[in-house]
């Protein structure tokens, strides 16, 4: 058994913008595992200045990876406790591996085409003409769930937003998140929720930066809509701490990101928790390429939840991997008819 790397620049079709900047391309890592005639290939999504494994040492781990790919998948996970994106990325490999495709690592009825996942159209931040034209564009395409990014424009200008939103749609048509991803001040933040939970918003995700434990729990319990947290998650290794941390902030949700919190176990040791705090939780991608989009995808299918996840990122850029994965009437849906196109794997 031999495991190579490769780096892959993944370029936005539109600059988009967060409240931590304007992302005009994305890096991401591959990794192909080869034994005898079978391959695998795991996708290694970092996120930089958000992974926790933005370390200088990252290439050298990969390479270690490779060179100790014999350890196996369990093995390996334990090595990696603080790599996450590395850890996701070897899970995906070996399953890629030792499946009948490698593409195919839950067969399901999603995977033949037969059922789809529920989404929620991404509303990226701009000017508010920009930010409009999207919302017209996911509701055109049957969306009933938005995620709006906020915390980058004038907070006033976001809320004529969200107003023209409910000014067409009630809640019980289109269901509204929003993701400020720590924008918000932490002496502000109550105020602002106070704002937005006048539009009957589904929830808001990370208000303010991740860390601030006082202010985060004591804003969990006073707000007027539901809070999900997500970076409040990442580099947390230890599931005695991960529990800790959910019994102090006791948020409303948690979302997933599989590539920032350790792959497919570490997703199902923060699913598992939240379940026993009777806290409701949903995935997301974290930009990964459609190879990472797609392992995230059909391992959410087979945890049947009936939320809307966050998996719709497939289409944003000008050069990713051609695979089966389509959007279609606010849903994900695997085109087993059509094929992968990935030169690594050739």
């Amino acid at each position: 058994m031999k495991a190579t790397y490769h780096k892959h620049i993944l370029e936005f079709k539109r600059p988009s913008g967060t409240s931590r900047g304007v992302l005009k391309t994305k890096e991401t890592w591959f990794i192909v595992i080869t034994s005898g005639d079978k391959k695998g290939i795991g996708e290694c999504g970092i996120l930089r200045t958000l992974s926790i494994d933005d370390r200088p040492d990252y290439e050298e781990k990969l390479k270690w990876t490779c060179a100790n790919i014999d350890l196996g998948a369990e093995k390996l996970w334990e090595a990696l406790i603080e790599f996450p994106s590395i850890q996701f990325g070897v899970e995906m490999a070996f399953k890629s591996l030792y499946s009948a495709s490698p593409f195919v690592l839950f067969p399901s009825l999603f995977t033949e085409s037969k059922d789809s996942i529920p989404i929620n159209g991404l509303i990226w931040m701009g000017d508010k003409e920009f930010m409009k034209q999207q919302i017209e564009d996911k509701l055109k395409q049957g969306f009933d769930c938005i995620k709006m990014k906020i915390g980058a424009i004038d907070f006033e200008a976001e809320l004529e937003l969200i107003s023209y939103i409910r000014s067409q749609f009630s809640s019980e048509i289109i269901e509204l998140r929003v993701d400020a991803n720590g924008a918000f001040k932490a002496e502000e933040a109550l105020v602002k929720l106070q704002k937005l939970s006048e539009y009957d918003i589904h929830s808001i995700e990370q208000p303010i930066k991740q860390g601030q434990v006082r202010f985060m729990s004591e804003l969990c319990r006073k707000t007027p809509l539901p809070i999900a947290l997500d970076e409040e998650l990442i580099g947390i290794f230890d599931m005695t701490d991960k529990e800790k941390l959910l019994q102090t902030l006791q948020p409303q949700y948690i979302i997933l990101k599989p590539s920032l919190i350790g792959g497919y176990k570490g997703t199902k040791e923060w699913i598992d928790l939240a379940i026993s705090l009777d806290i409701g939780w949903w995935i997301t991608s974290a930009l990964e390429s459609n190879v990472g989009l797609n392992a995230i995808a059909q391992y959410t299918y087979t945890l049947q939840s009936n939320m809307p996840q966050g998996l719709g990122t497939g289409s944003l850029y000008t050069n990713n991997l051609e695979s089966p994965l389509v959007v279609d009437n606010g849903t994900l849906i695997y085109n087993s008819y059509e094929s992968w196109k990935v030169t690594y794997l050739n």
